[in-house]
């Protein structure tokens, strides 16, 4: 089957310095897979918490599913993340002592089911992202120029 990613978050990468990455699943209940696997997922405002010894993905935004009857799902309930004991120890290590922060950077469904990209990330200065900016249209510059000239 392999992987479909569902939604990116592109802001995540603006706002922080992105440093390890770790894949988690997530818990959820049917009217919730049903709404990724039609796309309609914001990672947008989402942030990773430790509540106690777990970790959990607040303020996702999964919209309801439109065929859905009452029984539908809170579209930005807090959802719990699955990972291994060591890796969760891991994360929050380095929550508590080097001061970094965990956001979720892609929501993808791997062979049938829902997997978090979540980063350990530290926040960037306004000069660092500045200087992305600045990088980044210098590179679409240079593209143009060079797309023109071989035209």
């Amino acid at each position: 089957m392999g992987i479909k990613v569902v939604s990116n978050n592109k802001r995540a990468t603006f706002d922080y310095h992105l440093l390890e990455r770790f894949e988690a699943g997530l818990v959820l209940t049917g009217t919730e897979i049903k709404s990724i696997r039609a796309g309609q997922v914001s990672l947008r405002r989402a942030f990773v918490q430790a509540r106690g010894d777990e970790l959990w993905l607040v303020e996702a935004h999964i919209a309801p599913y439109e065929h859905g009857n009452r029984e539908n799902h809170d579209p930005t309930r807090p959802r719990k993340l699955l990972l291994h004991r060591r890796q969760i120890n891991k994360i929050l290590d380095e929550l508590n002592q080097k001061k970094l922060t965990a956001v979720p950077t892609k929501l993808y469904l791997k062979d049938g089911r829902a997997k978090v990209e979540i980063a350990l990330a530290r926040g960037k200065h306004k000069f660092d992202k500045r200087a992305d900016l600045a990088k980044k249209d210098d590179q679409r510059r240079m593209e143009r120029a060079l797309r023109d000239k071989y035209r």
